[in-house]
């Protein structure tokens, strides 16, 4: 068995390897002898089946196993002498494939990008500033009043009074498209709020300025997109009779409302919405010192990088923000996009930090626990309501998506272990402040 180096260009790489033919046949042979004494076949004892008649049997899906087998010793015995690491699963081709016979030496071709050496990183020369809000009283009290106002009742207004955004009307309706009444267009007694968005749009407009009692025929259109096929598109009447028109009250700042939120009294809720917030605010100052942190180390660390890496990452960016762009394609048959010097540039510096970052993690032996993993997973899963044990199941099977999970968990714990050598030093500030740092950073 050859390996031939071809190129050997930057982080470039590519080989051709030979497996000669007395090597493949000796696998062959290898794996027949290995096999022989479990194989049963008619007319002979277990183990007792003539190689001649093996090698007919099974010869040629063999012929296949041990050409795997082949490269696949040589490609580990490669990257174990030369300590190269792909960025990529390496591309391997069969040279002249096409017309390879048996009892000819196989050779095949194997190119790479490497993973670049990484300078080390001293965390003692990164100087970090923390962010600290205290959750004050007035930001508990607004809080307080957002509580109240979600957990609004609604009281009749006044005899004759008109309905106005924000309002509840309570209506009986029957829907109907080209003059027949459709499934699922009828209710009774049913508690709308007048802006809510809740019902197709255009409906809610039309009964503002509705009294109790007062019958209404709302003209609607149904959605191009709308879920139900044979009403997406249709213009649509909608026969309403107002029976109550109702103003928000919001509930009581108390004792009792404390309650609706599992606190057993006042004080004890706000106490709750005092450490929720700060838990809030430590979230995003964590953020803000993140992106100060990764800034530092894109500016102290360059190294060459992989072209087949900057490559996917730069289209992956450029497919992601192309749907942002275009909500309405759910679908990938939108041609090709192509990614812009923008989207190269960001996707260098994705590519630089997640590999400085993995590489100060395996230095530093960081390790994502099951019990972490677990917990993300769950997480994930809340997501899916009444659907959790399948999503549990999917990840177990799906190795890509156990590692989209462990990818963010590991790059906040090396984050953590380079924050930890730093120079950190505390800032305390209003939420106001804290609010346009975070505003900063959506626009950088």
């Amino acid at each position: 068995m050859q390996v031939t180096e071809t190129l050997n260009e930057g982080l470039k790489r590519a080989y051709t390897i030979t497996v000669t033919a007395a090597e493949l046949e000796a696998k062959v042979q290898e794996k027949l002898v290995e096999a022989q004494p479990e194989i049963e076949m008619k007319g002979f004892r277990k183990g007792k089946v003539p190689m001649a008649i093996l090698r007919k049997q099974f010869g040629q899906r063999l012929l296949g196993d041990a050409m795997q087998d082949a490269i696949d010793g040589a490609m580990k015995s490669h990257f174990d002498q030369t300590g190269d690491r792909p960025a990529l699963q390496p591309e391997v081709k069969m040279v002249d494939g096409e017309t390879w016979a048996e009892g000819q030496d196989v050779v095949v071709s194997m190119s790479y990008d490497c993973l670049p050496p990484i300078p080390e990183v001293d965390a003692a020369q990164i100087t970090l500033e923390r962010l600290v809000v205290k959750a004050d009283d007035a930001s508990v009290e607004e809080a307080l009043k957002n509580l109240a106002a979600s957990a609004q009742n609604f009281e009749d207004r006044k005899k004759g009074s008109k309905a106005k955004d924000g309002d509840q009307v309570v209506i009986d309706f029957k829907g109907s498209v080209d003059g027949e009444y459709f499934e699922g267009g009828t209710a009774e007694d049913y508690p709308l709020v007048l802006g809510s968005g809740s019902f197709i749009p255009g409906f809610e407009e039309q009964l503002v300025g509705a009294k109790a009692g007062e019958e209404k025929k709302v003209e609607v259109s149904f959605p191009e997109n709308y879920g139900a096929k044979h009403l997406a598109g249709k213009a649509a009447v909608f026969e309403c009779t107002v029976k109550a028109v109702k103003e928000p009250k919001p509930a009581e700042v108390d004792d009792e409302l404390a309650k609706k939120y599992g606190a057993e009294d006042l004080a004890a809720l706000k106490a709750q919405i005092a450490e929720r917030l700060e838990a809030e605010y430590k979230g995003a100052s964590r953020a803000v010192m993140k992106r100060a942190l990764l800034d530092q180390l894109d500016a102290m660390v360059k190294f060459d990088l992989p072209a087949a890496l900057v490559e996917a990452e730069a289209n992956q960016i450029a497919h992601q923000l192309w749907h942002e762009e275009h909500p309405e394609e759910h679908g990938h048959n939108h041609g090709e996009i192509t990614p812009t010097e923008e989207h190269n540039t960001l996707a260098e510096r994705r590519v630089r930090l997640g590999l400085l970052l993995a590489e100060i993690g395996r230095k530093a032996e960081v390790t994502v626990t099951d019990a972490e993993m677990t917990q993300a997973v769950m997480n994930a899963a809340r997501q899916y309501p009444g659907q959790e044990r399948a999503f549990f199941e999917f990840v177990q099977k799906n190795q890509q998506m156990q590692q989209q999970l462990r990818a963010p968990l590991f790059e906040d714990k090396v984050v953590d272990h380079i924050v930890a050598g730093a120079k950190v030093t505390d800032k305390e500030i209003g939420k106001d402040d804290l609010q346009k740092a975070i505003e900063a950073l959506d626009e950088m």
